[in-house]
C-alpha cells in the first residue's frame, strides 16, 4: 500500500486563508471583532495547529504520509498571511493621523447636540446645567462609514 495523502497542511492553509479574508469581508463590520480581531486570531491559531500536525505527519512518518514539499509551502504561505494580518490590524492602525481638532483627555468638550435613544435632541450644556450633574461621561464608538 502506498503513502496516504496528508490533508492537514492544506486544511490548515485554508483555515488561515479564511481567517485572513473573513476579517476584511465580514468581521470588520462589527465593533466586537473589528477593534480587536479575537475571532480571526483564533482561526489563525486553529490553522497553524492543523499545519503543525500536518508537518509532523509528513516529516515524522514519511513512509505513511505525503506532504514533505507541500506542507512547508502551505506553512510559509500561512505564516505570511498571519504576518500581513498582524501588520495591518495592529501596526498600520496605530499610524492613523491624530485628529488635530479633537479634545484631549481631561479637556472641556465643546458644546454639541445629539439625539438620545428616543430621538430627542440633547445638548451637552443642558446636561451640565441639570441640578446634581457635575460631569458627563462621553463615549465614542468607531462607527461604520
Amino acid at each position: 500500500m502506498g503513502r496516504r495523502r496528508n490533508w492537514l497542511p492544506l486544511g490548515g492553509f485554508l483555515v488561515t486563508l479564511t481567517a485572513f479574508l473573513s476579517y476584511f469581508f465580514y468581521f470588520a463590520y462589527f465593533p466586537t471583532t473589528r477593534d480587536f480581531p479575537w475571532l480571526n486570531l483564533l482561526l489563525f491559531a486553529a490553522g497553524l495547529v492543523l499545519l503543525g500536525g500536518g508537518l509532523r505527519r509528513a516529516f515524522g512518518q514519511p513512509e505513511r504520509y505525503r506532504g514533505r514539499i507541500s506542507g512547508p509551502v502551505f506553512a510559509a504561505l500561512s505564516v505570511l498571511l498571519l504576518g500581513l494580518f498582524v501588520l495591518y490590524t495592529f501596526s498600520f492602525s496605530r499610524q492613523l493621523p491624530a485628529a488635530a481638532a479633537a479634545p484631549r483627555l481631561g479637556a472641556k468638550a465643546p458644546d454639541f447636540s445629539l439625539p438620545d435613544k428616543d430621538g430627542k435632541e440633547v445638548k451637552l450644556s443642558e446636561l451640565l446645567q441639570t441640578e446634581g450633574t457635575r460631569w458627563v461621561l462621553l463615549v465614542f464608538y468607531r462607527g461604520y462609514w
